[in-house]
């Protein structure tokens, strides 16, 4: 990052108990980029988002994952989501997870979310997504594929990234 970007802490969710969604409402624009820090995440849990509560099939991406003796890739187009994990190893539990929304408040183009996840098999996943709309990013809810509950203990944090 060049000299001056900062991260700005804007909110942090600790799960005290399981829900089946993480929301975050009313994101300011006057940041450059949004990351989003989740960590942990249960076996079985895969991240999925929605921005702006849009649910038209708008959402498409890619996850490379691997964990050093076996690697694999999974890709999805038109969904009304956004995958953002996938877990290739039934059983494995997910570490922190960094996903990063780039010029998400530009209202000229569509939304990238790139982001990186570790596993306890000692794998990693990398995801790039893509939102198809040029709206601006004001709020986004974080719910599991498979519809079921994230786990108590987890903590979902919002940054905003002020550019220098």
């Amino acid at each position: 990052m060049a000299a001056g970007n900062t991260y700005t802490p804007l909110a942090t969710v600790t799960l005290s108990s399981a829900v089946t969604q993480v929301s975050f409402s009313s994101i300011s624009g006057s940041y450059t980029d949004l990351v989003f820090a989740i960590a942990p995440l249960g076996a079985g849990e895969e991240l999925v988002a929605q921005f702006n509560g849009d649910l038209a099939s708008n959402y498409s991406e890619t996850i490379l994952w691997g964990n050093g003796t076996t690697a694999g890739a999974v890709r999805d187009a038109n969904q009304v989501y956004a995958l953002l994990n996938y877990y290739a190893v039934p059983g494995t539990t997910q570490g922190t997870q960094i996903w990063n929304v780039m010029n998400y408040a530009n209202t000229t183009t569509y939304k990238t979310i790139f982001g990186r996840a570790s596993r306890t098999d000692n794998g990693t996943e990398a995801t790039v997504a893509l939102w198809r709309s040029t709206a601006a990013i004001t709020s986004v809810i974080f719910r599991q594929k498979n519809g079921g509950s994230f786990s108590t203990g987890a903590t979902f944090s919002l940054y905003g990234i002020a550019a220098a």
